[in-house]
């Protein structure tokens, strides 16, 4: 009895619908905050770019550091909450988030801003589950699946909000800190979520806590880590044979790391994962989807804001609005396509989800191809808001399937396995999209500075300079222009670089007074086609691991309800 006295399910049983509500508006704010960080980073990396000099492996850490720290740490924040209970680990982490907030925004160095990311993910690591388990141990399990949908739904709409909220705050330049509010908004969102839990949130842990599992978190980091590492740094590295030999390793960490989860559960019944969660048919399926539907998730936003700012030459809030319908397609697909869709066809609105979403992926490519940098963003919104959509009718289905049928008393481990799939899918995601999108720009941009050759050609032509000199001059500037492209560390100037710049003294002068802004507007034309080639690069892997999730669609459990009742 006194263990179901200090239980959390014990004190959420007590609470009126209004303190449910209360309760679920302040992890849902946490739980939005968290997700905003994990997308509104990439509509400010040309920003940070310029004031750090961070390379685009530097970038991609940003990013997938965040996601990194997150997944090694999060089963640990579930079990964590099972332990010392769910209010307590949230307020911490929630207080260790604000701090994390707090140095990523006065960050003097790409490295330490690097560094806060990876204490945000691991802050996150300790917050996010216990916004799951909390909503397990308040909603009895004919409600969860509305609540993990309503979720689900703020997951896909965080991501694509991301980078518009970023683009105001950037445009805005509170202060003159320009990028820098991205982070430090975190910190007054923060003070209020830990004031309020405080107050409103239930006391208490599992009814059931177990030990924590230190070789488990030890296995899991060091699989990870040898996994996601080499697959960011090795383009810049050159691909060393040890980069791959890292990758090898990772095989054998992990089997170490299943076949201790089954010792510790033999032993103690305490692992990181429970294997008998797995024996939950729903829980499988679901996590599985989710893994793998997180490998573009997050890769879609980091390349298409790449795009639009470096390759198109977008403002910022040109760039953070015409990702606008994206969201609007996910607010459409959550409060109104999708419930009505599920409760009269069942699992077949998240398959119907990954070919309404597939379309827009190819209609978005093709209007980025067919436009170039003359592309209207008012062109893109079709097929954004196709992708918005799709998202929405996939995410939402995936969060309620994977939890509803699990018990109340592995809560804490089921929510933190999902949220660490998701954030393993998302780092691995952001490391696998940055090497195809950065390794099709190398690829391509001799090609891409071909097709605006002519330009330079016809102006030099018209002030009659010899043949010879022409084409010595568009060698110079192709070279530098692939050279600076192929550059893994963008603040590096490449030697051809410098020699065009001398090279530009002397044959930029009274007798060619247009060249410096010709060579310019072809640079940029290259740069946008590169680009539209990267991005559709990207679009290609995106298609397939939309069409990995239109498969696993099929393995649903059929029949999901889409309705709370209170």
């Amino acid at each position: 009895m006194a263990n179901l006295e200090h239980s959390a399910h014990h004190h959420a049983s007590s609470f009126t619908s209004r303190q449910r509500t209360i309760a679920l508006v302040i992890v849902a704010l946490a739980f939005v905050m968290d997700l905003l960080d994990t997308t509104i980073v990439n509509i400010a990396i040309p920003s940070i770019q310029t004031e750090l000099g961070a390379s685009y492996a530097a970038i991609q850490w940003i990013t997938a550091g965040y996601a990194l720290a997150f997944a090694t740490l999060l089963i640990t924040g579930g079990r964590l909450g099972d332990v010392v209970g769910y209010k307590k680990l949230f307020i911490g982490g929630v207080t260790a988030f604000t701090l994390a907030s707090l140095l990523c925004g006065l960050s003097p160095n790409i490295e330490l801003l690097i560094v806060g990311r990876l204490l945000q993910g691991a802050a996150a690591a300790m917050m996010a589950p216990q916004v799951m388990s909390l909503m397990q141990v308040m909603y009895k399990p004919k409600e969860r699946a509305a609540v993990m949908g309503l979720f689900g739904a703020l997951g896909g709409l965080s991501a694509s909000l991301g980078p518009i909220i970023g683009g105001f705050l950037i445009s805005w330049n509170i202060a003159g800190l320009d990028w820098r509010p991205i982070f430090l908004i975190n910190i007054p969102v923060g003070i209020f979520a830990v004031v309020a839990g405080l107050r409103y949130l239930p006391r208490g842990k599992s009814p059931h806590p177990l030990k924590l599992d230190v070789i488990g978190t030890v296995l899991v980091f060091i699989a990870l880590g040898l996994l996601v590492f080499p697959l960011i740094q090795g383009r810049e590295l050159g691909w060393p044979s040890w980069i791959f030999v890292m990758i090898a390793a990772s095989i054998p960490f992990f089997v170490a790391f299943w076949l201790w989860q089954l010792k510790k559960f033999a032993k103690d019944k305490s692992p990181l994962i429970i294997p008998s969660l797995f024996r939950t048919y729903s829980y499988t399926i679901g996590l599985i989807t989710n893994i793998v539907f997180q490998f573009i998730m997050i890769g879609f936003f980091f390349t298409f804001t790449l795009t639009l700012q470096i390759g198109l030459g977008f403002d910022v809030i040109k760039a953070a609005l015409t990702g606008l319908p994206v969201a609007i397609g996910i607010g459409l697909s959550i409060g109104v396509i999708a419930p009505k869709l599920t409760n009269r066809i069942g699992r077949y609105t998240m398959t119907l989800g990954t070919v309404v979403m597939s379309i827009g992926l190819i209609v978005t490519t093709l209007i980025l191809q067919s436009g170039g940098r003359d592309v209207n963003p008012w062109a893109l919104s079709p097929g954004l808001l196709l992708i918005g959509i799709g998202m929405g009718m996939i995410m939402g289905l995936m969060f309620s399937i994977t939890l509803k049928d699990v018990p109340k008393e592995d809560a804490g481990s089921a929510s933190g396995t999902l949220s660490a799939g998701q954030q393993v899918g998302g780092a691995i995601g952001i490391a696998l999209v940055g090497l195809i999108f950065f390794g099709a720009l190398s690829h391509n941009a001799a090609q891409s500075f071909s097709d605006a050759e002519p330009a330079i050609k016809s102006y030099l032509s018209s002030q009659n300079v010899p043949v010879a000199a022409q084409a010595s001059i568009i060698s110079g500037v192709k070279d530098c222009y692939v050279d600076r492209t192929e550059e893994t560390d963008n603040t590096v100037v490449p030697e051809s670089c410098k020699k065009l710049e001398q090279a530009s003294g002397q044959t930029t002068g009274p007798s060619l007074p247009g060249l410096p802004a010709v060579i310019t507007d072809a640079t940029k034309q290259a740069a946008s086609d590169n680009f539209a080639n990267g991005f559709k690069a990207t679009m290609i892997y995106a298609l397939a691991i939309v069409g990995v999730t239109f498969i696993l669609s099929f393995l649903m459990p059929h029949k999901i309800e889409y309705s709370m009742e209170h």
